[in-house]
């Protein structure tokens, strides 16, 4: 037991329970604990542009290979789409087959339709400007601005012509890429500081939600939540099972590995609290710079595989239970728009209602204002859609890799058993690398 609660998962486990305690006994107390889990996120997000930018520049400028930088770019997109489908289709199938909403029949003139209006603004802009726009929104209008709004796949954009033009300059671009590892050292040692804060973070965090919602608004929405959380435990440990298996590595080793930023993820409902940990770790199962500095920005965005479950699930869901009939042609169309509008929900405020209005725009057979059928329920449904989204990202690394032939396979399995122990080597906290340490020109070195 004190071998348990000096670890990081030991402890936050610790404060998660002591949230739930505090939050259902003392619910005024736990609801002013709020800026605990705010902070911790906070503190997060405010390191994420630049080391996203310093591990794509350093993979790209280490790989040597603008070529080999290329098809992974593509291959990561290829996975995306498919993955994303595969997933769209789960939450339609799941959601004929258990039919939670049938029975509700629920008049759609009868609900509030001022609780949607925080989100009508922003589900607009997400569907107002359609694929070009959402392009072109891919270009900062400087590169300041892109690290100043921390909008990861605008430093991502930048960051890749930067690698690229550092391999380009050869020689002359060394003194760059040094100065580009020595501030991703500097960044994963902050990280290493901020990380030992998570306990609190999810104290705060999980200690808001109990005493602010408590547990009876599972009660009225029982089914869709339960359906949505069975959903995507069988696309994790079916669809994700077997990329897993068909890439040689075990989908359970993987989430043992990766149980702390799990569990930090359970309390936050944020994927983005543990970025900077995810690809640190993922680096240290051997798995090459570029690859992880690649795909798991890009998936943040392109990959949101429990994101889309949700989606076409609460879709049907609010059709069923507004007794709207759905034809074949809307769930097609539901099918396409959804692989749009997914794609901008990171970073867009209440992405998981927006995106759903967005999609639900422009098919106007199901009422948008059903929406308001899901709101009370929308924390409890996002522990599994930050959860599942994870997990995907991390998985779509370690296939693509696998793919691609960018992980040391060795290393990853005595990573993944714990036969190499990280107090062996401080990649994890220094966040040096995987398989292309030795070709960068100028690599990070472990701390001392």
């Amino acid at each position: 037991m004190p071998r348990f609660a000096k670890s990081l998962f030991g402890q936050v486990v610790i404060a998660l329970v002591l949230g739930v305690i505090a939050g259902l006994f003392f619910p005024e107390f736990a609801v002013k604990l709020k800026p605990l889990g705010d902070g911790f996120i906070k503190l997060i997000k405010m390191i994420i542009p630049v080391l996203v930018f310093c591990v794509v520049v350093h993979g790209i400028a280490g790989a040597g290979d603008l070529k080999r930088v290329g098809r992974v770019g593509v291959k990561a997109l290829i996975y995306f789409e498919v993955l994303t489908t595969v997933a769209l289709g789960l939450g339609l199938l799941l959601a004929f087959v258990f039919e939670p909403g049938v029975g509700m029949n629920v008049d759609p003139s009868k609900l509030d339709a001022n609780a949607m209006s925080a989100y009508a603004s922003n589900a607009d802009k997400l569907t107002s400007g359609g694929t070009v726009d959402f392009l072109m929104k891919l270009i900062p209008t400087t590169v300041i601005n892109a690290f100043a709004t921390g909008d990861v796949l605008q430093v991502l954009l930048f960051a890749v012509l930067f690698g690229c033009a550092l391999t380009l300059l050869g020689d002359r671009g060394k003194p760059v890429a040094a100065v580009v590892d020595a501030t991703a050292l500097v960044m994963f040692k902050i990280m290493g500081i901020i990380i030992k804060l998570a306990p609190l973070g999810v104290l705060g965090a999980i200690a808001f939600t109990v005493g602010q919602y408590g547990i009876g608004s599972l009660k009225q929405l029982g089914a869709l939540v339960g359906l949505f959380y069975v959903a995507v435990l069988i696309f994790v440990f079916v669809i994700l099972g077997i990329v897993m298996r068909l890439s040689g590595f075990s989908l359970f080793k993987l989430l043992r590995y990766l149980r702390e930023e799990l569990t930090i993820v359970f309390a936050t409902t944020s994927s983005d609290s543990v970025l900077p940990q995810i690809m640190g770790k993922l680096r240290h199962m051997g798995i090459r710079d570029s690859t992880v500095g690649l795909v798991i920005p890009t998936g943040y965005s392109f990959n949101l595989d429990a994101f889309s479950i949700y989606i076409t699930l609460a879709a049907v869901f609010i059709a069923q239970a507004t007794n709207t009939p759905v034809s074949m042609t809307d769930l097609l169309t539901i099918l396409a728009i959804a692989l749009v509008t997914s794609k901008g929900a990171h970073g867009v405020p209440g992405s998981a209602i927006v995106v759903l209005a967005a999609t639900l725009h422009a098919i106007p057979a199901i009422p948008a204002i059903g929406l308001v059928l899901v709101l009370s329920v929308d924390w409890f449904m996002g522990i599994a859609r930050a959860l599942g989204n994870l997990i995907g990202n991390c998985v779509a690394t370690v296939a693509i890799a696998a793919w691609e032939g960018d992980i040391d396979r060795e290393r990853a399995h005595a990573v993944l058993n714990g036969t190499h122990s990280p107090e062996d080597e401080p990649l994890r906290e220094a966040g040096t690398h995987g398989v292309d340490t030795a070709e960068s020109p100028a690599a990070i070195q472990p701390a001392n």
